[in-house]
């Protein structure tokens, strides 16, 4: 049964160490140490399997085998509780920009000492020796053995509980099962050699690490996205107060549109996440107009074809400022494509139907409706029933037939015309 359980053992660090080797949510150190820890747990326990096989072998392929596998199994719970020093140094000192603990640092220094004695043991018979007959014994200095890992990995113990305000939840408790197993299975190791549950509880703890290190690794990046995505938000109504600002007859417009375009997506059945970004995109669909002189902007009579011209550039202009935000590439959709017409006679890139992005459709219909309903220097708000009308006559002309409807269908649930600039 414990052959069976050892094989499951050494298959479970296989995947692990291609599972820890083609993730991406890890650091490349972090990485490098769980693959080593795997390493170290799989020779050890196949180290454990070779030397119960030619143990009592007296031919010299036994002799060789049950030498050199017995050091590899003493071995490799050095290599392993070292490596589990280097991954807790790497948190404390590496990360949160601690000084190295004094514990780690003697952590060290025990776990070297005794590299240094097992080396040592090989050649005097401090640890073990074997029989004649190539049976393996157990010598009266075996419980050294023991000392460097176990001592080890008590100093481990403490320097997790002393700086556990600087570890993070994710990752605390199951430290402390990582180092409290594998001592609780050493010390029924060391009075019964006939039961090997070591390598057993070690690769169990191995895969608890990687998975809370996967889990923790992804709660970073989430914090790290949501604090990109603020600085997004942030920067994107910074720009909108700019927008706002520069057009003395559209104050508020940008953000009615972008109201209007999220009521629209949501009776089209998009997701709440889908609404966020819509929100987003909507708000800064006239950022180009950043780029457009004041004088035209702002101008009282009817524009000349030059001034008109000028004015059309305000979509790549807007364009080529979000395209610039690398975190959000979809936020220049908006501004690119909201003068883009149905029926192909939009600009600035003459797209027709579908070739126009669906955000792109939804902010067109919206951003008529609050033209209309917005008051101009040359004009008052327009009459519901006219505004009705002339989002009907754009039906798959000017507008997206779908989005189109249901804004007629939000105005017409709009009794008292409250959608409209106040």
């Amino acid at each position: 049964m414990q052959e069976y359980i050892m094989c499951i053992s050494i298959g479970a660090c296989l995947i692990m160490m291609v599972f820890t080797f083609i993730t991406d949510s890890l650091s490349k150190r972090r990485k490098y140490l769980l693959f080593s820890m795997s390493t170290a747990v799989m020779l050890q326990s196949i180290s454990d399997q070779l030397a119960d096989f030619y143990n009592g072998n007296a031919s010299m392929l036994g002799l060789v085998m049950t030498r050199v596998s017995k050091f590899l199994v003493y071995g490799m719970n050095i290599v392993f509780v070292y490596v589990f020093c280097l991954y807790l140094k790497d948190l404390l000192v590496d990360e949160k920009k601690l000084e190295p603990p004094r514990t780690i640092k003697l952590a060290e220094y025990l776990l070297s000492v005794g590299a240094i004695v097992l080396g040592i043991a090989q050649f005097t018979g401090l640890y073990y020796k074997f029989d004649e007959q190539n049976n393996y014994l157990r010598m009266p200095g075996y419980a050294i053995s023991y000392f460097f890992p176990m001592t080890a990995t008590v100093l481990l113990l403490i320097t997790t509980v002393t700086h556990r305000e600087s570890i993070r939840k994710r990752l605390y408790i199951p430290f402390i099962i990582f180092m409290v197993t594998p001592l609780l299975t050493s010390v029924v190791r060391f009075f019964s050699h006939k039961i090997s549950l070591t390598s057993i509880s070690i690769a169990g703890m191995v895969a608890l690490l990687y998975c809370f290190s996967i889990l923790d690794a992804n709660d970073l990046v989430k914090i790290a996205y949501q604090k990109e995505i603020e600085l997004v938000r942030q920067t994107t109504f910074a720009l909108v107060e700019a927008i706002d600002a520069k057009d003395n007859y559209t104050n508020g417009h940008s953000k009615r549109v972008a109201e209007y375009s999220v009521m629209i997506g949501e009776k089209a059945g998009k997701t709440k996440e889908e609404l966020e970004e819509l929100y987003l995109i909507a708000l800064l669909h006239d950022v180009g107009k950043i780029g457009i002189p004041n004088a035209i902007i702002n101008k009282n009579g009817k524009l000349t074809d030059e001034e008109y011209d000028i004015i059309k550039t305000h979509p790549v202009i807007g364009k080529d400022i979000l395209s610039k935000i690398s975190i959000s590439p979809k936020l220049s959709i908006g501004a690119h494509y909201h003068h883009e017409r149905y029926d192909g006679r939009g600009y600035p890139d003459g797209l027709f139907g579908h070739e126009i992005p669906e955000v792109a459709r939804i902010i067109a219909v919206a951003d008529t409706y609050d033209a209309m309903s917005s008051r101009r220097s040359y004009r008052d708000v327009l009459p519901k029933e006219k505004i009705r009308a002339e989002l009907e006559k754009g039906i798959g002309t000017q507008f997206d037939p779908e989005f189109a409807k249901i804004m007629i269908d939000l105005m017409d649930s709009d009794k008292d015309y409250q959608m409209r600039e106040a």
